[in-house]
């Protein structure tokens, strides 16, 4: 099942591609997506080259700038708002916690300094409403290393409720995005897909779908816990820890999550130097009491891994994802994009350290699964194919 989409922000980041020559700072795949984009982009053009090296808006006021300036130019609904108008997005208002009303009034702050020249904006509350709204229905881009790319909107694909037990899976491809099943459907049954990273036990998935989108799940995963046990593994220990230890092991284990999925939703800049040592030193206090495969044990070494893979450690880069790569696929759901970027990445750093057999055999496991995901015809699969060629 394909869906129409809506070209309102699609942020790409790699170097090497097709950029903005008046402002130097906004980058597309290629000449022609560059030109598409540009009824939006000057938008912003003119002031990414007065505010220059301080343009700073987050990727949510620069979607939300997007939508107000498609709204003005297009008061129809658009071909990807067939269903469902982004004015018909759920905004939980009456849900919002101080701190969150707090960071949509700077996001509103932002957009008024960075676009007050370019745009006519409505009054606050209506500012408020629609922040509120992009917040609870936007989708993040990532590429098929699940590296961060952008933010977007989808209308019709947020219709969809969430699911840990999802039966479809949506992928992107330019700025389409695509929603395909990954098991058997029968007819009248409901479509799932899910908002959250599964790896996490029921209560850490629930915590963070109550905090981001404002419910519960209480799909069979959710109510039956079975697979909770297993992503919790303690140590088998002749003295094994006690239920006390555990339990503040795991309160600990949260918080340091929680303090990296902060700095990356807020963007503060960790240290090179420091991120490693904060992964060694969890890593190490957590191992006295969590097995290898504990989904919290699993989140700081691919942690650890990206710092790795960004330093060019190619060799302690493939350490990492070396222990990840099993429990991953025992933990997440059939046909996960995060095993097969975990086989992506492992494939391409055995090419790269000359290891080809194991490389080809990871890269064709990462094959297996996007084919499915993304279907065959997607220019990620005939990627890796032609690296599978060129070794």
């Amino acid at each position: 099942m394909r869906v129409n989409r809506i070209t309102s922000v699609f942020f790409l980041r790699k170097e090497g591609l097709s950029k903005c020559g008046r402002c130097k700072q906004a980058f597309y795949c290629n000449v022609e997506c560059q030109k598409e984009d540009w009824p939006m982009h000057k938008l912003e053009c003119a002031s990414m080259c007065t505010f220059g090296q301080n343009w700073q808006p987050s990727e949510t006021v620069r979607l939300t700038a997007r939508i107000l300036a498609k709204q003005k130019t297009h008061p129809e609904r658009t071909q990807s708002e067939k269903l469902l108008a982004v004015k018909e997005f759920e905004s939980h208002l009456d849900k919002l916690d101080n701190e969150k009303r707090e960071l949509i009034q700077n996001d509103i702050a932002a957009l008024h300094h960075f676009y007050s020249k370019h745009l006519d904006y409505p009054d606050n509350a209506a500012l408020v409403v629609l922040f509120a709204q992009v917040n609870c229905n936007g989708f993040t881009i990532e590429d098929e290393e699940l590296s961060h790319l952008g933010s977007a909107i989808f209308p019709d694909v947020a219709l969809m409720n969430h699911s840990c037990c999802p039966n479809v899976i949506v992928t992107y491809k330019g700025t389409l995005a695509e929603v395909r099943a990954v098991r058997e459907i029968e007819p009248g049954e409901e479509i799932f897909s899910s908002y959250i990273d599964l790896l996490y036990p029921t209560e850490d998935r629930n915590d963070r779908l109550r905090d981001s989108y404002f419910f519960s799940c209480d799909c069979r995963e959710c109510t039956t816990k079975e697979k909770d046990k297993e992503k919790l593994e303690i140590c088998k220990l002749n003295d094994p820890p006690s239920a006390e230890t555990v339990k503040d092991m795991i309160k600990y284990a949260r918080n340091v999550i929680e303090e990296f999925r902060r700095a990356k939703h807020y963007k503060y800049i960790l240290c090179l130097t420091l991120t490693p040592l904060i992964c060694e030193l969890s890593l190490e206090k957590m191992g006295a009491v969590f097995e290898d495969s504990n989904v919290y044990m699993l989140h700081m070494m691919y942690q650890a891994m990206g710092v790795c893979l960004y330093v060019q450690d190619w060799e302690g880069a493939l350490c990492y994802g070396q222990k990840i790569i099993r429990p991953y696929s025992k933990h997440y759901p059939s046909y996960s994009l995060n095993v097969a970027s975990m086989w992506l990445k492992l494939g391409r750093l055995y090419m790269a350290l000359k290891n080809r057999t194991a490389g080809v055999k990871a890269l064709k496991r990462a094959i297996a699964i996007m084919e499915v995901a993304h279907g065959k015809d997607h220019p990620y699969i005939s990627e890796i194919k032609k690296e599978l060629e060129d070794h």
